[in-house]
């Protein structure tokens, strides 16, 4: 199984819950089949790491987000990968808009009805915010494929 996540730029949102999610399996050994990987719907930062903030608050938490590199979607990511998961319904509509109605039923919101916000503009609480998230997601994923 494969499992992409995804954002706008890829150096808040979808990098920590990639972060977070690996470290999620690495506690499930029976889920050592599943591959994980981010990117953003906006070829903003391609090859930048995450934001410095992300990755500080997610290393407080025993997370390294250091060795990612944000990427843009890619068409193939639609045939690739078994889940897109987007972190709100903007990028969401725009995963929908890019890809063929074949692949429509993989794509959907990380936290099932519910938006993760943006901690870009806002200070250090909203990185708390998207890790505190990313595990609650994370932990409800890993049930859901389990």
């Amino acid at each position: 199984m494969k499992i992409l996540f995804v954002c706008m730029g890829n150096i808040c949102r979808s990098p920590t819950v990639e972060g977070v999610f690996r470290a999620k399996l690495e506690e499930h050994p029976e889920l050592a089949h599943v591959e994980v990987d981010s990117c953003g719907t906006h070829a903003y930062h391609v090859n930048e790491p995450p934001d410095p903030r992300s990755v500080e608050a997610a290393a407080r938490r025993g997370i390294d987000l250091s060795l990612l590199r944000a990427r843009a979607v890619s068409d193939s990511d639609f045939e690739v990968f078994d889940l897109i998961l987007a972190m709100d319904q903007d990028n969401l509509d725009i995963l929908i808009r890019m890809s063929d109605s074949v692949h429509h039923d993989k794509v959907r919101l990380f936290l099932n009805d519910a938006e993760m916000p943006d901690p870009y503009y806002g200070g250090a609480s909203g990185f708390e915010l998207a890790l505190d998230l990313a595990e609650q997601g994370s932990i409800s994923l890993i049930k859901s494929i389990s």
